[in-house]
């Protein structure tokens, strides 16, 4: 096995890295990570320096590894900022800083994509050995594996890396018929609520459209992305992405594209972007010119429940955060993260900030389910 280090996607066609990484997990495609380069929104000059590593065995590409040197945390969503801050009052340098992850998207999935028969233990170890060795010339104190599956982050942790829990809130299909076949698992109150949300939506002329990619216009893109950016603004930050990112994106996987429209009196009021997999609807961006109660509930969850239930897909990943999300049936699952620390007494001492973190995790999921709104008898 040989390892080729890529300091831009374009060194490698989309045809070779989507043959091993598929389709059916958006954000790894060659499209996306590419359209997040050339955007200029996951760039070296916005502090994100590819370095993306493959592993081949004579001409047959037999792994791939998103691989990142960050100078900075930000668009990560495992945030290790305090971390960071104690090398600093210890007078190390934290940065720059290895980092396997996709981009501004906390959505869980395998992070290094291993070609079926290939022997995963190994692959992962020539991987940890390159970074390990290369360390030192970057002078890079770590590396951070994030939002991985629970089985690599579980070989990972097998070749000494530490493994960070975090809890998020997703939907699973049970075979629902619609809205209402859903909504029938509920206690009476909580369907009650949901019921009259979706109402109240409809009372104030508030309608909406479903655009698959294909049918989007660079208008359409322009309404949504000013929609984006006021998100970003209520909270005085600068948005990650640009438009030609998403003007990217709309030219290379429209298939994959979900683009829902608000309008009322005729006039788009709010939109939401999420992406289809083989059996997940992910739901990443949202934004509204104003406020109308309960849009945002309609917009970014019931609509996309909609959807899964009409295709039939299984699952909903509406991103991280939001206990919100609960009352409406999202139900509390784990993710995993895996690091390695360089420095030795730094390691000892974020394995144990890690294990206090998990229990307290751990003791809060359990209390989360406690509070979904299905119906007891179920």
């Amino acid at each position: 096995m040989q390892i080729k280090q890529l300091n831009s996607l374009a060194e490698i066609s989309a045809l070779e890295w989507n043959l091993l990484a598929g389709s059916g997990y958006p954000f790894l495609r060659h499209e996306f990570l590419s359209a997040l380069e050339l955007s200029g929104s996951a760039a070296a000059e916005s502090g994100w320096s590819a370095r993306h590593l493959l592993i081949y065995d004579r001409e047959e590409l037999l792994a791939l590894c998103p691989l990142y040197l960050k100078t900075h945390s930000q668009g990560e969503f495992v945030f290790d900022q305090s971390w960071a801050n104690a090398y600093h009052q210890h007078g190390l340098r934290y940065y720059p800083k290895w980092l396997t992850a996709v981009p501004f998207t906390p959505c869980p999935a395998p992070r290094i994509i291993i070609k079926p028969g290939v022997d995963e233990c190994q692959v992962l170890s020539l991987l940890l050995e390159f970074i390990e060795h290369h360390s030192g010339a970057q002078q890079s104190s770590s590396w951070h594996c994030l939002f991985n599956s629970q089985e690599q982050t579980e070989q990972l942790q097998g070749l000494g890396l530490l493994v960070r829990e975090g809890v998020q809130f997703q939907w699973f299909n049970h075979g629902y018929r619609d809205f209402e076949d859903y909504c029938a698992t509920f206690n009476a109150r909580k369907r009650k609520t949901i019921l009259r949300e979706r109402r109240k939506v409809a009372e104030q002329g508030i309608h909406f459209i479903h655009l698959r990619g294909i049918e989007t216009t660079e208008q359409h893109w322009q309404v949504f992305y000013n929609f984006y950016q006021m998100t970003y603004f209520k909270h005085r930050m600068r948005p990650y992405l640009n438009l030609d990112f998403f003007i990217r994106l709309a030219a290379t996987m429209p298939e994959q594209i979900l683009l829902i429209l608000a309008i009322k009196d005729q006039a788009y009021i709010g939109a939401a972007l999420s992406f289809v997999g083989t059996d997940t609807l992910y739901g990443r961006y949202w934004g509204c010119d104003d406020e109308y109660p309960n849009l945002h509930f309609e917009a970014c969850y019931y609509q996309g429940l909609d959807f899964c239930i009409e295709h039939g897909l299984e699952r909903f990943d509406s991103g991280a955060q939001g206990e919100h999300k609960i009352a409406r049936g999202f139900e509390p699952i784990t993710t995993y993260s895996a690091h390695w620390i360089q420095n030795p007494q730094f390691k000892s001492a974020i394995g144990q900030f890690l294990h206090e973190e998990q229990q307290m995790l751990q003791q809060y999921q359990s209390q989360t389910r406690e509070l979904l709104p299905f119906r007891k008898n179920l």
